[in-house]
C-alpha cells in the first residue's frame, strides 16, 4: 500500500520546483493533490504530467495572501472528501546578496511579511477542516538555523525563525485534536537555482562543502521525505523539525 493512500493533499505553490516535486511524489504516494497558485497555466501543466502517470490532481488558480480565496479554496477541497495535508511552499520574495546595510526596509520585511501572513492563512484554513476529522498534517518549510556568514540572506533567516514559532504554537493548539505540524527544513538545494543564477556554481559548491556526506540534498529527496512525514507511519511526529541538510544543519 502507498503512504498517502485515499489522502487529500493541498498544495501552495505547486508550480515552483519545490511544489511540484513535493506533490509529483505525493501523487506517486497515492494522494489526491490539490494544487494551488497563481500561474494557472503552470499548474495544468503539473497537473497533466500527474495525471499521465497515473495520479490524481486537481488545480486552482488562489492567491495564498489572499484571505478570502484561501478559505474559499479549502473550503472547496475539503467538500471533496475533507484536507489530510497542507503544505504551503510559496515563495517569499526575498532578496539575497546584498548585505543588510544596503538594504530597503520593504526589502528586508517582505519575506517576513509574507511568510508570517500566508501560512497563518493557509494552516488555518486546514486546521479548520482538520479539527472535526481529528487529523491532519500541516507541514512547513524552511526551519531557522545558524546565520549564514559567507552570503547575504536579507530578511529569509527571519522569516524561517517567524515560522518555526508559528508551528510550535499550532503544534500546541491543534496537538489535542489529533492535528500534526512538522516543519522540513534543508540546508539549500542546489536544484532550485535557476540556470544563469550569478555566482551559482560558487553557491553549489558552498551548499555541498558544508554537508557531512559531501552531497546536497535533491528536489526528490525532500519529495520522500515530505510524503513519510505526512504519512500515517510518522503519526508520532509533532513539534518537530525534520532535517533533510545531508549533514549542513547539525541537531
Amino acid at each position: 500500500m502507498t503512504l498517502l493512500e485515499g489522502k487529500n493533499a493541498v498544495i501552495y505553490g505547486a508550480a515552483g520546483r519545490i511544489g511540484a516535486a513535493v506533490a509529483t511524489t505525493f501523487a506517486e504516494e497515492g494522494a489526491r493533490v490539490f494544487l494551488a497558485g497563481r500561474t494557472r497555466a503552470r499548474l495544468d501543466e503539473l497537473a497533466d504530467r500527474i495525471r499521465a502517470a497515473g495520479g490524481s490532481a486537481e488545480t486552482a488558480q488562489v492567491d495564498a495572501l489572499d484571505e478570502h480565496a484561501v478559505d474559499e479554496h479549502a473550503d472547496a477541497v475539503a467538500a471533496q472528501g475533507g484536507i489530510d495535508i497542507s503544505f504551503n511552499l510559496i515563495a517569499h520574495g526575498d532578496v539575497q546578496g546584498t548585505p543588510l546595510v544596503d538594504m530597503s526596509l520593504a526589502d528586508y520585511e517582505r519575506p517576513v511579511v509574507t511568510a508570517v501572513r500566508t501560512q497563518f492563512l493557509t494552516a488555518r484554513a486546514a486546521a479548520r477542516h482538520m479539527i472535526g476529522k481529528r487529523s491532519g498534517v500541516i507541514l512547513l518549510f524552511g526551519g531557522a538555523a545558524e546565520p549564514v556568514r559567507e552570503f547575504a540572506v536579507g530578511g529569509l533567516q527571519v522569516a524561517f525563525h517567524a515560522l518555526e514559532a508559528m508551528r510550535r504554537q499550532l503544534a500546541a493548539e491543534l496537538g489535542p485534536h489529533g492535528i500534526r505540524t512538522v516543519t522540513l527544513r534543508t540546508g539549500g538545494i542546489p536544484e532550485t537555482l535557476p540556470a544563469g543564477f550569478p555566482g551559482r556554481e560558487a553557491i553549489e559548491s558552498s551548499i555541498a562543502g558544508k554537508t557531512m556526506l559531501g552531497r546536497t540534498a535533491t528536489l526528490a529527496d525532500v519529495g520522500a521525505v515530505a510524503a513519510f512525514v505526512a504519512s500515517d507511519r510518522a503519526r508520532t511526529m509533532t513539534a518537530a523539525t525534520v532535517n533533510v541538510s545531508c549533514g549542513a544543519l547539525v541537531d
